[in-house]
């Protein structure tokens, strides 16, 4: 749909996907949210020296770990983004399930330093381009404390982000028109913020 509206769109595999080996999975071991980081936006600034791409508009997007490494690209690697969205995110591994997260990320009381290394509270301050954070609030799975941890550390350090909160609704957001008007919302923050080319102009992108 994006493509359709004049956007490149890019999905990029990073370290800690399953379908380069063991070896290639385990990069993330106790560091979730830090060599993805990095491989995101070492892919995003490679889309952005395509000669039909605009460097300066470049966005991404993502839901439940997707908004996770959308918050730590964000934060983390502040300027080689224009602009992102986050659904559903993991803001800090403590606030996550036990049998998922220590199963990559050790023991919290073992690894304090991976879990505060890989999560985007750490670096909020950072923060540059366009936010918009969008959680159910009764969301089973991220649980919508996470989104409030990032709320928190966004306004303690004085930096401006869209919010949207979705009542009662779940991990998947859905219900009546609830997707709908979700992907509309989605769909109008970008070409407010990320705007597509016009009249042959380079393009904006979504690595």
């Amino acid at each position: 749909m994006l493509a359709q509206r004049g956007y490149i769109v890019a999905s990029v595999d990073n370290r800690g996907t399953g379908a380069r080996g063991r070896a290639w999975r385990k990069l993330i071991y106790r560091q979730m949210g830090v060599v993805e980081t990095q491989d995101q936006a070492a892919a995003a600034r490679a889309v952005g020296r395509l000669p039909y791409v605009d460097s300066t508009r470049l966005g991404i997007w993502g839901w439940s770990y997707g908004g996770f490494m959308t918050l730590n690209a964000l934060t983390q690697t502040p300027d080689v983004y224009r602009m992102g969205i986050s659904v559903a995110p993991v803001t800090h591994w403590k606030y996550y399930d036990t049998i998922y997260t220590e199963r990559y990320n050790g023991l919290p009381q073992d690894n304090a330093a991976g879990y505060d290394k890989g999560s985007p509270l750490t670096y909020a301050k950072n923060l540059k381009g366009r936010l918009l954070i969008v959680h159910g609030s009764g969301d089973d799975n991220v649980h919508f404390q996470n989104t409030e941890a990032m709320v928190n550390a966004l306004v303690a350090a004085n930096r401006p982000f869209s919010l949207m909160v979705y009542p009662n609704r779940n991990h998947s957001i859905s219900g009546g028109t609830t997707r709908q008007h979700l992907f509309t919302l989605l769909t109008t923050f970008v070409e407010e913020n990320l705007p597509a080319t016009t009249n042959g102009e380079r393009r904006a992108a979504l690595p």
